[in-house]
């Protein structure tokens, strides 16, 4: 392989990793959001056709099952675009990255904290190992394989309180 030729090889494996970095950040913008007014085409176009989405490990693959296919995917997360919205505030963080190239696609590993602030008042604290098989369609990088793992999950006290935030000083003010 040439010099020029290994270049453009890594480079399109650095835009490639940017892509599917894109493309998980916005899925999870959009889970941060969901109410009845998400774009749910927006979305769709997140996924592959034949993408599955699924829960993984006892608890998770019971709470969520398995969704094949873009548009049951669309319309499994579509049940939480509710008014009011089931997740009054919702958080998603993002951790321990690795990016892993194969001949089909790219292998995403992630760990997740969630912090949710359901509609009836109730919040949680919840960490999942995120696997997320990535691909190529339509010249845009999609979701292919999308496989969420709990780690933990808890109630806790309501997050927004109102409190003085501290700081050094006693005041954030001064």
């Amino acid at each position: 392989m040439s010099d020029l030729a290994a270049l453009l090889h890594r480079v399109a494996r650095l835009e490639a990793e940017s892509a599917c970095r894109a493309c998980l950040s916005d899925y999870m913008d959009i889970c941060d959001r969901l109410d009845a007014n998400t774009d749910l085409e927006a979305l769709a176009a997140l996924f592959t056709e034949g993408a599955v989405w699924g829960g993984a490990g006892a608890r998770y693959a019971a709470d969520f099952g398995q969704h094949h296919g873009r548009a049951a995917i669309v319309d499994w997360l579509a049940q939480f675009c509710t008014t009011p919205p089931h997740f009054a505030m919702n958080a998603h963080f993002l951790s321990s990255e690795s990016l892993t190239h194969r001949d089909e696609g790219v292998t995403g590993r992630w760990l997740m904290l969630q912090t949710p602030r359901f509609a009836d008042g109730q919040n949680f604290v919840m960490a999942a190992r995120l696997v997320i098989d990535f691909k190529k369609e339509n010249e845009a990088w999609r979701m292919h394989r999308f496989s969420t793992e709990n780690l933990y999950a808890r109630a806790v006290s309501d997050w927004n309180q109102p409190v003085q935030i501290p700081s050094p000083t006693g005041s954030v003010h001064d």
